[in-house]
């Protein structure tokens, strides 16, 4: 659709809100399970499968939500999104039991497949060059700096009002990012005859989805050798097959695979992939120095606050490191200062207080890369993304964001605990934290190797020319 409209604070504030409604609201449920359990009189596995499910949810749906914000609407798919969030939060409010907390978790994961691509592709349409790169930098603060405040907003909130509290103000948010999106025109494709749907190439991407979800967050408890986690991995990997061949076969498609052929938007989703599935640090980091050093949850949350305060200073930092030298060098340094953060917490073999003096400024590291790498990659993902497929192109580049927090965080914890199972904590943890080190080599190799060097330089650079298919639509 054609506009003069230019997109205002306004409309950024309210996106921003709509972010928040997941990555601080929805996230939050981490850290208050004990009283959710308590108050539910539901177990501990039923909890944390409830947990699960807002992000399995949003995994399996966010690509196809952000092809069809493309055809039918960028606004109306962020609207659906931010309704369904209000619906969410509402049946955890009125939980009583699993029902209403299991129900509500699925829809907050559905809200946030429609929100996270949608928004982004709103920014594309009506910000350009530095304008777009601010917009992205505060999309990253509510996404980025949402996470991680969750741990600190959450447990204040659920300790002080109550943890429903925390579901009431994710409804407030969302009402009032609705009221300030109210005036932004809507943005979709010019449309090209009937609207039709790949359904077949959506129920093969779920069960491979559904499949490999399960492979990584439940192989460790299964056994990773077990013949249900072996059957779960051959379905996921015949399923990519099945779906790939499929989906090349068609011309209405649920990904358009021509996207993958701009280097820049490829290594920008690699990295991001490999960069996130460096959360295995926290996991690894947080459970030895609680088990093996005696902190107890507040002291071991005290040590990442400086990752808090790091990513949200640097963030628009990034932005304007971007803005001067381009994408590729903020891209390259923030995923090496992770690295080198990530690295340092791996020193196990250090006494109590230096070890402990180690891992803060480890964690300051880890933050502080990750807000430098952010708004780079972001807008190296966005402004290479043809025009008429950027909400399917955001949402792949937004599942690679999930996919590898899930693969790094379930690799992670598998190591420690294979080791830490021989009685060794220390070698444990340092070989647990390797691994992230490597993640984070990769997704260095993968920036030098495929984004150029002029990425984010020319800030209105023509998009490259998509493929003549139409994703999910015609």
């Amino acid at each position: 659709m054609e506009t003069s409209y230019k997109g205002t604070d306004k409309m950024i504030t309210g996106i921003v809100f709509g972010v928040i409604t997941f990555w601080l609201f929805a996230q939050a449920m981490v850290n208050v399970v004990p009283a959710v359990q308590e108050d539910l009189g539901i177990s501990l596995g039923t909890v944390n499968i409830a947990i699960s499910l807002t992000a399995l949810f949003s995994g399996m749906f966010i690509v196809a939500a952000g092809g069809l914000a493309d055809k039918i609407g960028r606004k109306k798919i962020a609207y659906i999104g931010f309704i369904l969030s209000i619906v969410g939060s509402l049946c955890l409010v009125l939980a009583q039991g699993s029902a209403l907390l299991i129900i509500g978790r699925i829809i907050q994961g559905l809200s946030a497949a429609c929100i996270m691509p949608s928004t982004i592709a709103l920014m594309k349409a009506y910000f350009e060059g530095k304008d777009r790169q601010r917009a992205l930098s505060y999309w990253s603060i509510g996404s980025w700096g949402g996470s991680g405040i969750a741990s600190f907003a959450g447990g204040a909130i659920a300790t002080s009002m109550g943890w429903r509290w925390i579901f009431i103000f994710s409804i407030i948010f969302a009402i009032i990012g609705m009221f300030l999106l109210k005036e932004t025109p809507e943005s979709k494709q010019k449309s090209t005859g009937v609207f039709k749907f790949d359904y077949s190439g959506l129920v093969i991407f779920i069960i491979t989805m559904i499949a490999l979800n399960v492979f990584i967050n439940y192989g460790s408890d299964l056994g990773w050798t077990s013949p249900l986690t072996i059957g779960l991995l051959a379905v996921t990997i015949i399923g990519m097959i099945v779906f790939i061949k499929v989906e090349k076969s068609k011309d209405i498609v649920l990904i358009d695979f021509d996207v993958f052929k701009n280097k820049p938007y490829t290594g920008a989703t690699i990295s991001n992939f490999l960069l996130n599935a460096i959360a295995g640090t926290l996991v690894v980091a947080n459970t030895y120095v609680q088990v093996g050093r005696g902190f107890n949850s507040f002291q071991s949350g005290m040590l990442s606050l400086g990752y808090l305060v790091a990513v949200l200073a640097m963030i628009r930092v990034g932005e304007k490191i971007l803005q001067k030298v381009g994408a590729k060098s903020p891209m390259i340094w923030g995923a090496l200062i992770t690295t080198v953060g990530v690295a340092m917490m791996g020193l196990t073999f250090l006494p109590d207080l230096t070890y402990t003096i180690i891992v803060f400024i480890g964690f300051a590291l880890f933050g502080l890369g990750l807000g430098i790498y952010a708004t780079p990659s972001t807008d190296t993902s966005v402004s290479n993304a043809p025009a008429d497929k950027v909400g399917e192109a955001a949402g792949v580049y937004k599942m690679a964001s999930s996919l590898g927090s899930a693969f790094g965080v379930a690799i992670s914890a598998a190591v420690y605990g294979a080791i830490a199972a021989n009685g060794n904590l220390e070698t444990a943890a340092s070989i647990g934290i390797i691994v992230n080190v490597i993640f984070g080599i990769l997704s260095i190799l993968s920036i030098i190797f495929m984004v150029p060097g002029d990425a984010g330089k020319t800030s209105n650079a023509s998009k490259p020319a998509g493929s003549s298919r139409h994703p999910i639509t015609e």
